[in-house]
């Protein structure tokens, strides 16, 4: 089966992505063929083409970190797999291979989407709904009635964040620019502009502190992040934004990153720090990871389904412009998810 895929040759712009075309082999024991309907553009795009994302394969590769498609062909499966299907719409964690319109995948990793949940909205909520369910509710663990800060509120993850804290009760102190404050207050949070001095306006209201911090900046700003907790609050690090664009290696910025967390998580003051990692547990714990990420993803997509959550699509790009999705993501101007689909009806 012929596929089309986008390919990140080496370090470079957006602008040097390629086309690739190549055969498919059929789906082997626990495999998969998916018809790609969406996948999209995650930070972590932004962090590879740079070589800078602290675990990326080696170049050249092929780009996007998850999709919703629908199985074409399943290969013989193992017993007591989860049901499948040909025809059935699903959705996949890929890390890297989602920029394509048909892939190989393991059956195990797929989740089902439920009827009536568009491909492209569905899409909107894997990668960062996964990323927002799992922080809030396993990591940070909120109650209905908290208050916690959600930083860049009206990204991709931030805006999924502000929909399940509301949707589970907890008040959202969002952070944006300017020109994104009307999008977050829809959103259900009360938007804080993140320049001028951030800690003093949450400090006004929040003047006990927050249960949770949500912070994929880094750099010198995570010092702040810390300081806006209450006791016993926990401040969850996603990410080193902040650093996107200096040189050097992400691994370093990485650890040093880790090294605070850790240093401030053995601190006698009952607050806790923790770098969020959506992979970690897999290599050890496969079976668990997949459980809980279909537990939390099957969640996402009722609450999707139900109009509580609704899916906030930045922009639509055709897989060919590629290049021109992953630039727009990456202008800081897109609220939501920037989402990328097939150039044409695959026959």
């Amino acid at each position: 089966m012929r596929a089309t895929e986008i390919v990140l040759p080496a370090v470079g712009e957006p602008e040097t992505l390629q086309v690739r075309v190549r055969e498919l082999p059929r789906p082997g024991l626990g495999q998969a063929l998916v018809r790609v309907e969406a996948s999209g553009v995650t930070f972590a795009e932004q962090q590879m083409r740079r070589g800078k994302y602290y675990d990326m394969p080696a170049f050249p590769f092929v780009p996007g970190y998850d999709l919703v498609g629908v199985i074409e062909e399943l290969g013989p499966q193992a017993p007591g797999a989860i049901p499948l299907a040909a025809g059935q719409r699903v959705a996949a964690l890929t890390k890297t291979g989602g920029w394509a319109d048909r892939v190989l995948l393991e059956a195990a990793d797929l989740v089902p989407v439920p009827d009536g949940v568009p491909a492209a909205e569905a899409e909107t909520l894997v990668t960062n709904g996964a990323t927002a369910w799992r922080m809030l509710h396993r990591t940070a663990r909120v109650r209905a009635g908290d208050t916690v800060v959600v930083h860049g509120a009206n990204g991709g993850v931030g805006s999924v964040l502000v929909q399940l804290a509301r949707a589970a009760g907890v008040t959202v102190i969002g952070t944006a620019s300017a020109r994104n404050q009307e999008a977050v207050a829809a959103l259900g949070a009360v938007p804080v502009d993140y320049r001028g001095d951030l800690l003093a306006r949450v400090r006004e209201l929040a003047p006990d502190g927050v249960a949770a911090v949500f912070d994929h900046v880094g750099g010198k700003g995570v010092k702040d992040s810390w300081r806006m907790l209450a006791p016993g609050g926990t401040l969850v690090s996603y990410g080193s934004a902040s650093t996107r664009d200096r040189a050097g290696s992400g691994m370093v910025t990485v650890l040093g990153l880790l090294a605070r967390l850790t240093l401030w998580n053995v601190l006698p003051n009952g607050r806790g720090a923790h770098f969020f990692n959506l992979w970690a547990g897999k290599a050890r714990r496969a079976d668990r990871f997949r459980t809980e990420l279909r537990e939390d993803l099957t969640g996402i997509f009722t609450l999707l389904g139900s109009g509580t959550v609704r899916a906030t699509i930045d922009r639509v790009y055709p897989l060919h412009e590629a290049a021109a999705a992953l630039r727009h993501a990456e202008s800081g101007t897109a609220v939501g998810k920037v989402v990328i689909v097939p150039d044409a009806p695959v026959a």
